[in-house]
């Protein structure tokens, strides 16, 4: 029975979300096919189209692109999937500004562990600190936010093994991010339990 409901449920979401898509109108900004990251975008982008026919008001969408975990050939596939990143990134923002709704999206990028700085031959192996984009049409862009570690193996920064210890934490950025979606300041201890081991004020991401 329970199975049931699930399959109807589904079944239901999909004929409303066909529906809404099918109303919603048409982007113009275009999306390159070969670029799987910007196609899961496009169709973001035509969900946010659709909202008022779905009967949403706040919406949060998960994308994702595969193959960084350069342990091989880092020096010949990473710049191929930064360029990726970079174009369908791009192309969802202007999409957003199309849709006249750039100011209420933010898109950001996460990721479970960044790179060594050493090199293990052909590739590098797995790091602690990383850096993240955020963009949007509310947020204070095109600066850099937290410490610029030293890029130097065995600097002060390198924890061992080309490791480097960030300066900034995810929980800090989870916040700021948490507050301009909504969350009160008294609700972050909930959304993140180790927020109060950082200081918030060093990430004012929104304008």
């Amino acid at each position: 029975a329970e199975h049931s409901r699930i399959m109807k449920r589904a079944v239901q979401a999909e004929a409303q979300l066909s529906a809404g898509l099918a109303a919603a109108p048409t982007l113009a900004t275009p999306f390159n096919s070969a670029n799987s990251l910007a196609t899961q975008l496009q169709m973001v982008a035509k969900t946010i189209a659709a909202r008022t026919a779905l009967g949403v008001k706040r919406q949060v969408f998960f994308v994702s692109l595969g193959g960084f975990d350069l342990h091989d050939n880092l020096l010949t596939q990473h710049p191929g999937l930064l360029a990726n990143v970079s174009e369908a990134i791009s192309s969802f923002y202007a999409a957003t500004a199309e849709l006249g709704v750039a100011q209420q999206v933010t898109t950001f990028t996460a990721s479970d562990f960044g790179r060594t700085l050493t090199s293990n031959g052909d590739g590098s192996d797995h790091g602690w600190g990383s850096h993240h984009f955020v963009v949007g049409g509310s947020v204070a862009g095109q600066q850099f936010f937290g410490t610029l570690p030293t890029l130097a193996v065995n600097g002060p920064d390198d924890v061992g093994q080309g490791r480097l210890l960030p300066t900034t934490s995810v929980d800090q950025l989870g916040a700021a991010l948490a507050t301009w979606f909504g969350v009160p300041a008294s609700d972050l201890p909930l959304v993140l339990p180790n927020v109060g081991n950082f200081d918030l004020g060093t990430l004012p991401l929104f304008a």
